[in-house]
């Protein structure tokens, strides 16, 4: 005759002990009720002064001259007189910001696509093909994260206005080129400076891909444009999507290169040299400076909530192991 146990009294299954994991440690730090109240408040006082200049982007001179922002819910007055001055005002002092918003997209867009065309090569590169001086090459890609921006401006500024030369010997022409080479210029800026940083974060990606998914693809014939093409590039796609907000945030709200490069002309100049203009040294023109001001960040709020998902997976893949 058998027995068997009463399911009451059967023994409860017996978690797995041992230390916790640092990624499991990092998950119940984050998801506690303490952890999202904070982000939570945090998330709403960054987000009032955009609300607050939205909401006096949309009243008159006179109210904004007068009265805080908060009084357009007891007193609410709208106009889009701001926005038809800086957009599409017909002396230089309202704005025509219609022109220099298109300046600013034709700056930003090539200015995020050369350095992640670049950098994913170069990462790609320096994690799985062996060449002499490999390593060399990545601490000196890695060194030039901590060379200013400004230290070289005026090389750069050099090497366009009288071309690049060795004792005396020119090896390449000056750039002096019109309206459409300046954005080459603005182009080629940004692309230097952003490479660096781009190579060092996509090498770190990049290398810890799989070993065994690379030399089943070689053991399969596929050369190493084919890896890059088909296995690399679709398992980078978060981390391109970082970096590329990253840079195009950077591109866009730079001022300092795109008025060194471009100069302060309609043609070439972007939304932030004009708007730096508009403030001038008193910024009595509010109302144009609030609608000029939400006009600039509509783009980027657009690209950050629409590659949202691809920037969190590109921050936390690779970050937590365990």
């Amino acid at each position: 005759m058998t027995t068997t146990t009463p399911p009451a009294l059967a023994s409860p299954p017996v978690k797995p002990t041992g230390p916790e994991t640092r990624a499991a440690r990092v998950r119940r730090r984050l998801n506690n009720p303490v952890a999202t109240g904070i982000s939570i408040v945090i998330a709403v006082i960054w987000t009032i002064p955009t609300f607050g200049l939205f909401v006096s982007s949309f009243r008159p001179e006179d109210e904004i001259k007068t009265t805080g922002w908060w009084t357009a819910f007891t007193d609410p007055q709208f106009t889009l007189q701001n926005y038809q001055e800086v957009l599409f005002g017909r002396s230089a002092s309202s704005g025509q910001l219609a022109g220099y918003f298109i300046n600013s997209m034709v700056i930003t867009i090539p200015s995020v696509l050369f350095p992640l065309a670049f950098a994913a090569l170069a990462a790609y590169a320096l994690s799985w093909i062996n060449f002499r001086g490999r390593d060399w090459v990545y601490i000196g890609i890695f060194a030039l994260q901590i060379v200013p921006l400004q230290m070289a401006l005026v090389p750069l500024l050099s090497f366009f206005s009288e071309g690049a030369s060795v004792a005396g010997i020119p090896l390449t022409p000056a750039w002096n080129l019109e309206d459409e080479g300046k954005f080459v210029q603005v182009w080629f800026a940004h692309t230097c400076f952003a490479l660096p940083c781009a190579v060092f974060l996509l090498h770190n990606f990049i290398s810890q891909l799989p070993k065994d998914l690379m030399e089943a693809a070689r053991v399969d014939g596929a050369t190493h444009p084919k890896i890059f093409r088909s296995i690399v590039l679709p398992l980078i796609v978060p981390a391109l999507a970082a970096f590329g907000i990253f840079q195009f945030l950077w591109v866009w709200n730079d001022l300092l290169v795109a008025l060194i490069f471009a100069g302060g002309g309609s043609e070439t100049a972007p939304l932030t040299v004009r708007l730096a203009e508009l403030a001038g040294t008193r910024a009595n023109e509010w109302q144009r400076l609030t609608s000029g001001a939400f006009i600039s960040i509509v783009v980027p709020l657009i690209v950050f909530l629409s590659l949202q998902r691809y920037f969190v997976r590109g921050l936390l893949a690779g970050g937590v192991k365990g």
